[in-house]
C-alpha cells in the first residue's frame, strides 16, 4: 500500500510517520522538498497537470490532503485566495485519484460557535472564509466514490515550526512561558484539542477498512484556551499572572468561533475497532514537555 500525504507541515509530517509506522508507505506532496524529507513528489495541488503527474508518479491506494493555509486570519484577509487553495486543491486530487480512497482533513470552522457539542448531524455554517473554503472543499470530497471527511479540532504537539509557518498555540505557550514571556490568550474561547499523535493514528486507522464518510476527531475534554495556558504554566512552576486574558473579540482570534468545540457519535467504534485512545489536555501538556521545542521571538 501506498499513501500520498498532500501537505508537508506540522499534521502531514505526523500523518506520514503513523502510516510508515504501521509498514507502509508514504510519500510526503509539497511545492517544495520538506526539510529532511527522502520520500517526497513536488505537487502544486492547485495546478491540474502537476497534481496528475504526482498521483501517475506515485500510483497512491489513499490520498491524504491536509493542504491549503491553515492561519484563520489570513484566510478571513485572503478569501479568494484561501477558496482556491482549498477548494480547487480538493477538485485536483478528486479528478487526479479516481480509484484511492481519499482523506480530507477538515475543521471546526464550519460551525458558527454558538453551541458546546458540534457532532457529525450539526448543520455547518461556517464561521469565517476558512470554514467556508473547507466545507466547500469537504463537498467535493463527498461527491468522490471513496472520499472520506475528518474535522479536526485544535490540533496542537511539540513543534519546531519553520520559515514562514505558525507554531500550535500549546507549542507557543509553553515556548514562550519557558523562556520567561508573559502570554495573552483570548477568552472566552473554548475548543476540545486533540494531539497530533493522536489525530495521525486516527487518520492512519482510516486507511484501513471500513470508515464513516464524515467523522469528527477531538480530544476527550472541552477547555477554554485561558485555563489549557494557565495549566501549561501552572505544569512549569510559573506564576498565573504570565498568563493573561484579552477579549476574544478584541484579539487576533476575532474572526474564530467563540466554540471551537466537536463531539462525536462515530468517533468511540473506530478507536475500540483499532484499540486507540485520545489524550486529555494534561496528558497533551506531559506529551508537549517531552518533546521538542523553540524559543519563539515576540
Amino acid at each position: 500500500m501506498t499513501v500520498l500525504v498532500v501537505g508537508s507541515g506540522f499534521i502531514g509530517r505526523a500523518v506520514a510517520d503513523a502510516v510508515r509506522a504501521q509498514g507502509t508507505r508514504a510519500v510526503l506532496a509539497a511545492r517544495h522538498r520538506p526539510d529532511g524529507a527522502e520520500d517526497w513528489t513536488e505537487l502544486d495541488v492547485t495546478d491540474a497537470p502537476t497534481t496528475r503527474k504526482a498521483v501517475e508518479q506515485v500510483a497512491p491506494d489513499a490520498v491524504v490532503a491536509v493542504h491549503g493555509p491553515s492561519d484563520v486570519t489570513w484566510c478571513q484577509a485572503h478569501p479568494e485566495q484561501a477558496w482556491t487553495a482549498h477548494v480547487d486543491g480538493a477538485r485536483q486530487l478528486a479528478n487526479a485519484a479516481p480509484n484511492a480512497r481519499l482523506v480530507l482533513v477538515s475543521t471546526d470552522n464550519v460551525f458558527p460557535g454558538d453551541r458546546p457539542d458540534n457532532d457529525e448531524d450539526t448543520p455547518t455554517r461556517p464561521a469565517n472564509a476558512y470554514g467556508a473554503a473547507k466545507l466547500a472543499a469537504e463537498r467535493v470530497f463527498a461527491k468522490h466514490p471513496s472520499g472520506v471527511v475528518l474535522r479536526a479540532s485544535l490540533v496542537y504537539g511539540a513543534d519546531p515550526g519553520g520559515p514562514g509557518r505558525r507554531v500550535n498555540f500549546a507549542a507557543e505557550c509553553l515556548a514562550q512561558l519557558r523562556a520567561g514571556r508573559s502570554v495573552t490568550v483570548p477568552d472566552p474561547q473554548w475548543t476540545t484539542p486533540v494531539h497530533v499523535a493522536d489525530l495521525a493514528a486516527v487518520i492512519a486507522a482510516c486507511l484501513r477498512g471500513p470508515v464513516p464518510r464524515l467523522l469528527h476527531v477531538s480530544g476527550p475534554e472541552r477547555v477554554s484556551r485561558l485555563d489549557w495556558a494557565r495549566r501549561i504554566a501552572a505544569r512549569l512552576g510559573v506564576p498565573s499572572a504570565f498568563v493573561a486574558g484579552v477579549p476574544r473579540k478584541l484579539s487576533s482570534y476575532a474572526s474564530r468561533p467563540e466554540n471551537s468545540c466537536l463531539i462525536s457519535r462515530r468517533l468511540p467504534e473506530l478507536l475500540a475497532t483499532h484499540e486507540l485512545r485520545l489524550r486529555d489536555v494534561d496528558a497533551g501538556i506531559n506529551a508537549l514537555l517531552a518533546g521538542p521545542n523553540r524559543d519563539i521571538a515576540q
